[in-house]
C-alpha cells in the first residue's frame, strides 16, 4: 500500500499544469465522442463490438488457438468494415465540426430536445387528422420519436418546427401540395421536418398488397424505437408501426392508447429527472447542515 502511495506521489510530482490541460481535454473528448456514438448507428455497432470481445476473451482464456488465429488475421478487414459502415455518420460528424455552432452540436440529442413532451392534446391532435385524412383517403406518414434520435431522417426533409395541429397535418398530406410526399417527423409537440425520406424494410415476410408507404413505415420502426401512424391512400385504414411489426386497420382508441404509451414513456422519464434532482439537493443540503 506504501508503495502505491509513493508511485501515485512521484506521478503528481511530475505532473504540471499543461498535463491537467491535456487531460481534461481527453475527458472532453471522449465524453462527447461516446455521446455522439449513442446518438447514432455507431451505437449498436458498438454494443457488437463489445459481445465479440468479451467471446475473444473466453477464447483466450480457455486457449482455443483456432478462433484467436481467425479473429487475428479478420482484424484488418474489420477496421476497414467499420469505417465503411459508420461512413455516413462519421461524414455527418465532420461537417458539424466544419460549422460555427460546434459547441451545440457536440450536446447529446437528449439535452437538446423540446422541453415540453408528447402531450395529451398532440395525442388527439394527430388522431383527428388521421380519422379526416382517412375518410377522403389521403395517405398519410407519421414518424413519431420515442427515444432515440430521428436527426439523421430530419435532414432529407424540409424544417417545418410547427406545433402538431390537426389542421396542419391534413393542410401537409393534402394531395398536390409541396409538402405531401414522404413523412412528417414529430418530436415532442412539435413537428419537426416534413417530405422525410425514410428506409425501406427488407423483411421478406410481408404481404406483397403493403406499397411503399407501409414499407417506409415498417422500415423506420425496424432501426428506431419511434412509433409511426400511416393512414392508407387506396383504403383509408389507419395502421401502426412499431418495433418491426405492423398493427393493420386500427381504431381511433386503439390510435390513441399506442401514442399514450410513448406520452406514459415520457412522463416516467421526467419524474425520474425530477427525483434525481431533489436527491441531488437533498444530498447537497445534508452536506451544508453537516
Amino acid at each position: 500500500m506504501n508503495i502505491r502511495l509513493e508511485t501515485f506521489r512521484d506521478m503528481l510530482s511530475y505532473m504540471n499544469i499543461y498535463d491537467v490541460i491535456e487531460i481534461f481535454i481527453i475527458a472532453f473528448v471522449l465524453y462527447h465522442l461516446f455521446c455522439w456514438i449513442k446518438t447514432s448507428h455507431a451505437w449498436y455497432l458498438l454494443k457488437g463490438v463489445i459481445v465479440i470481445t468479451v467471446f475473444l476473451l473466453i477464447a483466450n482464456i480457455f486457449e482455443m488457438e483456432t478462433i484467436l488465429w481467425v479473429a487475428s488475421n479478420v482484424m484488418g478487414f474489420a477496421v476497414t468494415a467499420i469505417i465503411v459502415v459508420l461512413q455516413p455518420e462519421l461524414r455527418r460528424a465532420l461537417e458539424e465540426l466544419g460549422k460555427k455552432n460546434v459547441i451545440y452540436s457536440f450536446l447529446p440529442t437528449d439535452s437538446r430536445r423540446k422541453e415540453e413532451d408528447f402531450s395529451e392534446k398532440t395525442v388527439n391532435e394527430i388522431a383527428r387528422a388521421c380519422v379526416e385524412m382517412s375518410k377522403v383517403k389521403t395517405g398519410a406518414l407519421i414518424v413519431i420519436r420515442v427515444d432515440d434520435s430521428l436527426e439523421e431522417y430530419e435532414r432529407t426533409g424540409i424544417d417545418v418546427d410547427g406545433i402538431v395541429t390537426s389542421q396542419l397535418l391534413i393542410n401537409i398530406f393534402e394531395k398536390n401540395t409541396p409538402l405531401h410526399d414522404g413523412a412528417v417527423i414529430v418530436d415532442g409537440n412539435r413537428i419537426t421536418s416534413a417530405t422525410c425520406y425514410l428506409p425501406l424494410s427488407n423483411n421478406m415476410d410481408l404481404g406483397k398488397e403493403l406499397g411503399t408507404r407501409h414499407r417506409a413505415g415498417i422500415g423506420i420502426s425496424e432501426v428506431t424505437d419511434s412509433l409511426t401512424v400511416i393512414v392508407s391512400e387506396e383504403t383509408g385504414n389507419i395502421s401502426i408501426a412499431r418495433n418491426g411489426e405492423l398493427e393493420g386497420a386500427v381504431e381511433v382508441e386503439q390510435l390513441k392508447e399506442r401514442m399514450r404509451q410513448i406520452r406514459k414513456n415520457d412522463s416516467e422519464e421526467k419524474s425520474r429527472r425530477i427525483w434525481k434532482r431533489r436527491g441531488k439537493g437533498k444530498t447537497k443540503n445534508e452536506e451544508k447542515a453537516f
